[in-house]
């Protein structure tokens, strides 16, 4: 083939480097990002801290309710029932109008280890959970915490080893903050794929960063850290006014380099119940990303990198292809090659997270369909009602 005329035409030369500039910032945030969690081997444990493996410190699980009832009968008991040799369960009970006070009450009766903290009157001046969260966490008897949330439990449901295995990531005395991955209970049905694969682009992203040594966030629904460094660095007092963003904020502003580890033992994961209607799910990601704002700039630029090179990717394969003095041939195979590597990435993480395939062969799809919802959700402001 001739590509000389390439070479004279300034609107294909330019829209060549676009396609090709877009493509390698795709392929390599597949490699670094997805590939670094389908490999992560763990974190690696010193001589000194083998030694001690026998002696487990003791831990606090904290979680918030609200009108959870149903959650509650269904998933506390995995908690109370982990294999551990000493840890309590902390769950405050912040003015529920359901049955939670009874299935709490009925609960306690038989397992000593759990402390229910109930928050009748309506006493938080702020929006969101982030201040009865702050009440069970500073009614937790251990340094420390893990983290959950009532309609999550342990994926395993044999050993129950969930709180063994994510103890495991404070490998030294230097960490103060691990992670851990929460998945979506699988269902046979596109909007379940829909969910699952959003659930794993957002985790392979932050757990990648972490691994990394770059955490910016971390998941509430399964994730640790010391009560010591909560109250040493103020807790949420720096961003009560913001209603989300308890786990994502608190880690942003306190996660170092040097203090945080990931966990991802298949005992270490926790899994929730997939959202049952489209606006449900919608909303649910767009208080999610609600904090991103207050992100610095640099890692707000980093994070829009990798949407902004899809666009661009597509864009410029169309107008390539439109315009007709790029060989249609050469075209193909860029664009099934893009695709090849991002199944197969894909694929290596899914695995590794215990996702569908369905999944991953859909990705390309799901990819598209995102970066159209995410413009929306960004042009459109979440509702300022309580």
């Amino acid at each position: 083939m001739d590509f000389s005329h390439i070479l004279t035409d300034s609107y294909t030369l330019t829209l060549t480097c676009v396609l090709a500039c877009s493509m390698l910032v795709v392929c390599v945030y597949y490699a670094i990002f997805y590939m670094g969690v389908a490999r992560y081997k763990g974190p690696k444990a010193k001589k000194k801290d083998e030694a001690k493996e026998g002696q487990l410190p003791p831990v606090s699980v904290v979680m918030t309710a609200q009108n959870d009832a149903d959650a509650l009968r269904a998933n506390l008991l995995y908690v109370l029932e982990q294999d551990y040799p000493k840890f309590e369960v902390v769950v405050v009970d912040y003015h529920s109008s359901d049955d939670s006070k009874f299935v709490l009450q009925m609960l306690s009766q038989t397992y000593g280890h759990l402390k229910v903290v109930r928050l009748g009157a309506d006493a938080n001046g702020y929006q969101g959970m982030k201040y009865p969260f702050s009440i069970g966490i500073k009614s937790a008897q251990y340094d420390l915490l893990l983290l959950t949330e009532p309609e999550c439990m342990p994926k395993d449901v044999t050993n129950f080893c969930w709180i063994r295995e994510m103890v495991k990531g404070y490998v030294g005395s230097g960490t103060e903050v691990v992670l851990g991955y929460c998945g979506i209970q699988p269902r046979r049905s596109p909007f379940n794929w829909l969910q699952q694969y959003d659930n794993l682009d957002y985790s392979a992203e932050y757990l990648g960063a972490a691994i990394r040594h770059r955490t910016y966030t971390g998941c509430g629904r399964n994730m640790s850290y010391r009560r010591s460094l909560f109250m040493k660095s103020g807790g949420f007092i720096y961003h009560y006014h913001i209603p989300d963003g308890a786990d994502d904020m608190f880690v942003n502003q306190n996660a170092t380099r040097r203090n945080t580890s990931v966990v991802l033992a298949d005992e270490s994961f926790t899994v929730v119940e997939p959202k049952r209607s489209l606006s449900e799910w919608h909303s649910y990601r767009r208080h999610r990303a609600a904090t991103r704002r207050y992100y610095g700039t640099r890692l707000r630029f980093n994070r829009l990198m990798r949407p902004l090179s899809v666009l661009l990717f597509y864009l410029s394969a169309a107008l390539l292809l439109a315009g007709g003095n790029f060989p249609w041939q050469v075209l193909a195979c860029v664009v099934v090659a893009k695709l090849a590597w991002q199944i197969v990435a894909t694929a290596q993480v899914a695995e590794r997270l215990d996702i569908r395939p369905a999944v991953y062969w859909l990705a390309p799809l799901f990819e598209i369909y995102f970066l159209i919802a995410n413009t929306i959700s960004r042009i459109i402001p979440l509702s300022s009602k309580k």
